[in-house]
Parts: C-alpha cells; sequence; structure tokens
C-alpha cells in the first residue's frame, strides 16, 4: 500500500481530504514527501552555501537527487541493482565535488556530500512505504547538519576518558549481557543473565553519577559534591569530605554536607530496589523518601550554620570511574556471594540470620547484598524480612560512615558528623516498627 493510499485510509469517514485524495494519485503523493523531505535538507545546505566559498547544491540540487532516487525506485520496482548504481553514479558527483572543494580550499569536510547520498535514500525509501525512516533520516541529518557548533563544542568537552568509559558501559550492557546464558544453576538458582543484569544496572546508576559529576566540575561546590557524590557512592563521599575538612575551617559545611550525601544514599537505594523488585519498592520508597528529605534538607541547614559561608569547593572530586572491567566482575562475585549467605541465612537461621548479616554487610558496600536481597524478595525471601533487612543494611552503614568521619575529619568537625550520621541512622531503624 502506498504512502497516499494509507493515507486515504485515515480519512474514510469523508471530507476534504477524502476529496482531495481521489484527485491525486498515489504516486503523487510519494512524488511530493520526497519533494518536501529532499527540500528541507537543500534548504539547510543553502544557508551553509552562503558563508563558504565552495559548497555543493541547494534547494535544487537536493531535490532533484531524492527524485531521482525516486524515480529509479519505481522503475526498477524489486529490484535493488538498478538503485545501488544510481547511488554509486551520485556517489562519483559527490567525490568529484569534494576533489574540487580540496583543490580550492585544502582541506574540506564532507558532511554536503553525505547528506546528498542520504537524500537520495530518501526516494526509494518512500516508494517502499518505509515513510516513517525516510522522514527520520532527513530531520536527523537536518538537525547534525545544523548543530554543527553545538555539536563540536561538545566533542571539546568530552575527554578521551570519557569516551572509553562509556565504551565500557556498551561492552558491559550491550555486548556481554546478550550472550550470557538466561538459566538457573546449582540449588541456590544462580542465574548468569540476572547477576550480569544487577551489575549493569547497578555500574548505569553509578555511571549516571559519575557523568553529571564530571560536567559540572567547573561548578563544583562542597553541596553539590555532597549530593551527586552520594548518589554515586555515599561511602566515598563521606571519606572525601571528612579528609577535605581536616585542612578547612568549616566544620558544620562539611559536617551538614556528609548527612546530605547520606541521604542520597536513600534515594539511590529506592532506584536500584524499583529496577528489579516493585512490590518492594513500594514498601520501602515512603520511608526512604522521608529519611533522604530530613537527611538532604536537616544537611543543609545545618551548613549555613556559623560561619559556613563560602560553598565554594577548592579540590575537586574526581569520582573513580564506576565501568571498570575489574570492578564489574568484583562487583558480581561479590553479589553471587550475597546471594548464596542469604539464602544460607534464610534456610539455617532464619529471620534473625538474616538481619545479622545485613547488619554486617553495612560495613562494606551495601549494594550487593540489598541487591541480593531484592532479588529474592518475595521468593526465598518474604517480603517484609527483605525490606527490613534492606533498612538494617541502610542504617548499620550509616554508623560505619560515622566512624569513618569522625576519625578522618578535622577535631572540631568529627563530633558533628558522628552525631548527625548516628542520628540519621537512629531515624534509619524507625521503619522496622511498622
Amino acid at each position: 500500500m502506498g504512502a497516499a493510499r494509507r493515507l486515504r485510509c485515515k480519512f474514510d469517514g469523508g471530507g476534504m481530504a477524502d476529496v482531495v485524495y481521489q484527485w491525486i494519485p498515489a504516486e503523487g503523493v510519494n512524488l511530493l514527501l520526497v519533494l518536501f523531505l529532499s527540500f528541507l535538507v537543500g534548504l539547510e545546505r543553502e544557508e551553509h552555501k552562503a558563508q563558504t566559498q565552495f559548497a555543493f547544491g541547494g534547494v535544487r540540487t537536493f531535490p532533484l537527487i531524492g527524485l531521482i532516487g525516486y524515480s529509479l525506485a519505481l522503475l526498477s520496482g524489486d529490484q535493488i541493482l538498478p538503485v545501488a548504481l544510481g547511488f554509486a553514479v551520485v556517489g562519483a558527483f559527490m567525490v568529484l565535488s569534494y576533489w574540487h572543494k580540496v583543490a580550492a580550499g585544502g582541506l574540506a569536510g564532507v558532511t554536503t556530500e553525505m547528506s546528498a547520498l542520504t537524500t537520495y535514500l530518501v526516494g526509494p525509501l518512500v516508494f517502499h512505504n518505509h515513510v516513517w525512516l525516510a522522514t527520520a533520516l532527513c530531520v536527523a541529518s537536518v538537525f547534525l547538519l545544523q548543530l554543527k557548533a553545538g555539536l563540536e563544542n561538545l566533542t571539546k568537552q568530552i575527554a578521551p576518558d570519557d569516551i572509553l568509559t562509556f565504551t565500557k558501559f556498551l561492552l558491559l550492557s550491550a555486548v556481554i549481557l546478550p550472550i550470557v546464558p538466561d538459566r538457573a544453576f546449582t540449588q541456590f538458582q544462580i542465574n548468569p543473565f540476572r547477576t550480569w543484569l544487577v551489575v549493569v544496572a547497578v555500574s548505569g546508576v553509578s555511571y549516571g553519577g559519575y557523568v553529571v559529576q564530571r560536567l559540572m566540575r567547573a561548578h563544583s561546590s562542597v553541596i553539590v559534591a555532597a549530593l551527586l557524590g552520594g548518589s554515586y557512592s555515599s561511602t566515598v563521599t563521606t571519606v572525601v569530605l571528612a579528609r577535605r575538612s581536616a585542612t578547612e575551617d568549616q566544620p558544620p559545611l562539611y559536617a551538614g554536607a556528609i548527612l546530605m550525601a547520606s541521604g542520597m544514599m536513600y534515594v539511590r537505594l529506592v532506584v536500584l530496589v524499583g529496577l528489579f523488585n516493585w512490590n518492594l519498592m513500594r514498601t520501602l520508597a515512603l520511608p526512604f523518601a522521608l529519611l533522604a528529605a530530613l537527611a538532604i534538607g536537616g544537611g543543609w541547614l545545618w551548613t549555613r550554620r556559623g560561619h559556613a559561608v563560602s560553598m565554594e569547593s577548592r579540590r575537586e572530586f574526581t569520582p573513580r570511574n564506576p565501568l571498570e572491567l575489574r570492578a564489574a566482575f568484583g562487583f558480581a562475585l561479590l553479589f553471587l556471594a550475597m546471594l548464596v549467605a542469604t539464602q544460607l541465612a534464610v534456610t539455617h537461621l532464619g529471620h534473625a540470620g538474616v538481619y545479622s548479616l545485613a547488619a554486617i554487610m553495612g560495613v562494606s558496600d551495601v549494594d550487593p547484598f540489598i541487591i541480593g536481597v531484592t532479588e529474592k524478595a518475595g521468593t526465598l525471601t518474604p517480603l517484609p524480612t527483605a525490606a527490613a533487612a534492606i533498612v538494617i543494611a541502610a542504617a548499620s552503614n550509616n554508623i560505619v560512615k560515622g566512624a569513618y568521619a569522625y576519625g578522618l575529619s578535622s577535631p572540631a568537625g568529627r563530633l558533628q558528623s558522628l552525631l548527625l550520621l548516628l542520628a540519621l541512622a537512629a531515624l534509619g531503624f524507625l521503619p522496622l516498627l511498622w
């Protein structure tokens, strides 16, 4: 069914559109569509041509290229060879155009020539009823051509290490994940696909915080570093801020910022739990949202105390790349260990064993344990038990961070940081009451 015929189906009830389509053949609507889309690209190139010494094509050439592509597709039917030969001929003209630009002015880009080849493909796509794809192709081309300055400035802001980091994320998610077997092994029901999916999810959340931190380096402040660092790793952020406070005479500022980082931990945990167990997330969402609000709001108010008026960060906190392959494999192994340990605790020690394990795991990275409990919540572990274990692990982690802050902060600020985090830990245990 051609583009005109499919459009006509939208107007079966009659009206002006139905009358118009009775007088326009299907090929006519296709032709007008090709003409419009290719003219759009040509219009953008016409503006570019006025700014350069030599440029190929404009509002006349590009529509002609699109019409040639459509005509060849119409004449050849389902045969691809004539269309391919036409593409080669247009490509040969683009080579001549590029050679002429280089001969006239030295270095030259090939953006216009590539956009002309893209315009040629619009005709065959419309003929074969890929109207959406043809439109999207033209729109994307115009955006890429028009946003040249912005895109080139973006490349200057992205360091090579950031490109490598994003490539590692694609390796974890798009290359390794699809080939991992999706079935359970051993008596502990270990599923390699689910395990690696956990690695990708946790790495993705951490990577989001990592990217925002890198983008906001130039506008960094202690409070911003605390909020973004807490979304990445509240424990690491606590250690960094505590060490920094030892050299700067602003105890309320850093104590409040450390509390805010721990508040962001609750936001992070709700996101991670929600990715794998919606029912468990609904159980934890309200208490964790309240704890996050109290910690972030209370921490911000605490930073305003005394002479904490300078919010600028004198040293830049460079977060560790969360997508290191060694760290990813290490997290996977730790997650599997937590799955096995949790199942053994449930089987042999009951609820008390799970709670004890949660309190112990708060000493280290709580993510593997919490995601392990989340995976089994509602099946191996009852939902209330899993929720309570996560509450205990988070509160225990706040106590440990209080110890870190006390040991690393300045003498004037260590007691403030410890008491604030102990207060948050005490509040963190309150959801156990219901």
